[in-house]
């Protein structure tokens, strides 16, 4: 991994077996450094690796997401800016918003791309979409801090979403943004059953629900955001 290098200009004094003894030592723990370090960081690239495959699953089954995950992860960072949200908590955020629709691959061709209207029970298996995710990401230890999120970004602040009708502070917070990061995104994309809407209709769709379906207090930054960011939302992954 390396060398240490020790020299002197003073010849009357050589280096002795104990000088030797601790620099070995030093070296050890230098070379143990190292090596985890580099270890961290080829288990983190995996991981990353893995985020990414998972994602282009999703895309693969359905194009019309194609990019919608990005620009979800990015809209939801910002949002966390405004929130003071910690690292930590923008690093699980990141990774929810990522994969919020893993579970989709479970859902069938035929009814993920329908551009009809959709039965109840159509309804009801697309809406287990969530479940299914949590499921998934559960058998990935290094997913389990963002099962909740995953799990509760379609309950609603007035307890009318699902799975479980969360009520208001209920769900966890960064679910409420994935929420909102998520709806406006997806209003403002093409879909098969209908085309992408304005960003003034889907500006004023945010503030008709806001204290309704959406977390007043994040919509309120989400628009903060708008105001400053403009519509053209760069991509970037967090700092870890």
């Amino acid at each position: 991994l390396g060398i240490i290098y020790v020299d002197s200009n003073d010849r009357s004094s050589l280096y002795t077996r104990d000088d030797l003894a601790l620099l070995s030592a030093l070296a050890s723990k230098a070379g143990i450094s190292l090596d985890n370090a580099q270890l961290y960081d080829d288990q983190r690239n995996l991981f990353y690796n893995v985020v990414e495959t998972l994602v282009r699953a999703i895309q693969a089954r359905d194009p019309y997401t194609s990019g919608h995950s990005a620009r979800v992860s990015r809209l939801s960072l910002l949002i966390a800016e405004k929130l003071d949200l910690t690292t930590k908590e923008k690093h699980q955020l990141y990774l929810a918003a990522m994969l919020h629709d893993i579970g989709k691959i479970g859902i069938p061709d035929g009814l993920l791309n329908r551009k009809g209207k959709l039965t109840e029970e159509e309804i009801n298996q697309i809406r287990n979409h969530v479940n299914v995710g949590a499921q998934m990401l559960l058998a990935l230890g290094e997913m389990h801090p963002i099962v909740p999120l995953i799990l509760h970004h379609h309950d609603a602040w007035d307890g009318s979403g699902y799975p479980d009708k969360l009520k208001g502070e209920e769900s966890p917070l960064m679910s409420r943004i994935l929420a909102v990061a998520d709806t406006y995104d997806a209003m403002t994309s093409d879909r098969p059953y209908r085309e992408a809407m304005s960003t003034s209709d889907a500006i004023a769709e945010l503030k008709r629900c806001s204290g309704l379906h959406f977390d007043p207090d994040v919509v309120e930054k989400f628009l903060e955001v708008l105001e400053e960011q403009g519509t053209a939302i760069e991509v970037l992954q967090p700092q870890m």
